[in-house]
């Protein structure tokens, strides 16, 4: 099992939320994602980022045909905009 880690810090710690409700939507329409969790951050503290987006994946090609599904490139082209920052660990397990 592979799990994708994406930590996102908003422009806007603001659409963190709508963010949130946005990634979750795809796990019912991405058929590549097994399990889905996305988590606001509650500290805010200057080193948080907004939001924590887990997912897991059966392989990395699983995880290439998440990241290429048509559903998460539209989200992806809302998202990206209204990124600061965006930090990525894939790891198995």
């Amino acid at each position: 099992m592979l799990t994708h880690v994406v930590l996102m810090k908003f422009t806007d710690p603001a659409d963190a939320p709508e963010a949130k409700e946005r990634l979750e939507a795809l796990a019912g329409r991405v058929p590549q994602i097994r399990e889905l969790s996305a988590h606001l951050d509650v500290v805010h503290s200057p080193v948080s980022y907004d939001l924590c987006l887990v997912t897991r994946h059966e392989s990395a090609d699983e995880l290439r045909g998440y990241q290429e599904h048509p559903d998460h490139l539209e989200l992806a082209g809302w998202l990206r905009p209204r990124l600061a920052a965006r930090a990525v660990v894939d790891h198995e397990g």
